[in-house]
């Protein structure tokens, strides 16, 4: 039997700085718009861009509003949903957001100076992956 999964996995552009609130019970929420271009263009036209509502909660959110600023370029996993409300027409809407669970660094602002790039933190380099013992096929699984 398949399991369903609802995953999202985004690399883009903040569009402004994000925005860090509090609900009513005092929970931190984060709201921030996530442009990201599409891998293909038709000929003769430029890339296309999706802008993205993302939300982050509470520790998650308050990292975002503290180190990321618009321009920036962050990775994200997390999960689709929809949040019904009415319009001032009277009419039923859907508006879709990224729940956000990871968030993380991608680089540095897209036209910031050379002095900027030299102080720079360097990038974390990912740690080997563990040894995998294989089996009698030859293959790891």
């Amino acid at each position: 039997m398949m399991q369903n999964n609802n995953v999202v996995v985004l690399l883009g552009r903040l569009t402004r700085d994000p925005e860090l609130r509090n609900t009513a019970s005092g929970t931190e929420v984060c709201s921030f718009t996530v442009a990201c271009d599409r891998g293909y263009a038709k000929q003769g036209e430029e890339k296309q861009t999706d802008f993205i509502d993302c939300q982050a909660w509470q520790k998650t959110g308050v990292f975002v509003s503290t180190y990321f600023h618009k321009g920036d370029m962050i990775s994200l996993v997390g999960s689709l949903r929809s949040e019904k409300y009415t319009d001032k027409d009277g009419k039923n809407r859907t508006a879709w957001k990224v729940n956000c669970d990871q968030v993380g660094f991608c680089g540095g602002k897209k036209d910031s100076s050379v002095s900027d790039q030299n102080n720079a933190p360097a990038p974390a380099v990912p740690a080997e992956p563990a040894a995998v013992a294989a089996d009698d096929d030859g293959f790891p699984f």
